[in-house]
């Protein structure tokens, strides 16, 4: 690997820690990943693992939206334990893996962490991997409110790409 790859994924390892958790770049970029550029601005626009996008970075933030992919790699890799993942009932499953959004009634946890705007992993009882969308509510919000839409998802699992 040579010294401009290494420093750009030391660079993407940095913001996932930073965004997502201590190790959590580690373990989402190991150095087998793919970096591609903007061709016009030459800044770090996707990752991708065994040809599969894991998470683009976001222009207007400078942070990450995952991907299904990725979030099922930080799933698997860290058993569950991430602070920025919001779990749900039972009857809310269907809807949420199709795409549809979580509503806060319907949210059985959440990490106390997460914060409005921030990347979350949405899944049921058991840790399994739902959809991946953005918070509407802080973690607490998330767990005091009754009514109101507690994350927009972008992606379920079931949905056709």
């Amino acid at each position: 690997m040579d010294l401009e790859s290494w420093e750009k994924l030391r660079k993407i390892q940095g913001i996932a820690n930073y965004q997502f958790g201590e190790n959590i770049g580690d373990l989402l970029f190991p150095s087998e990943v793919v970096i591609t550029c903007s061709p016009s601005t030459k800044r770090i626009r996707h990752v991708y693992l065994n040809d599969e996008l894991l998470a683009t970075l976001r222009p207007k933030d400078g942070l990450f939206a995952l991907t299904i992919s990725g979030a099922q790699q930080i799933l698997e890799k860290t058993r569950g334990e991430i602070r920025f993942k919001v779990q749900v009932n039972d009857e809310s499953i269907p809807f949420v893996k199709a795409g549809r959004n979580v509503f806060a009634k319907h949210v059985i946890d959440a990490s106390h962490e997460i914060r409005p705007k921030s990347e979350v992993i949405v899944v049921d009882r058991s840790n399994t991997l739902l959809a991946i969308g953005k918070s509407v509510l802080s973690g607490e919000e998330i767990l005091a409110f009754q009514k109101g839409i507690a994350v927009k998802i972008r992606r379920g699992v079931d949905e056709k790409t």
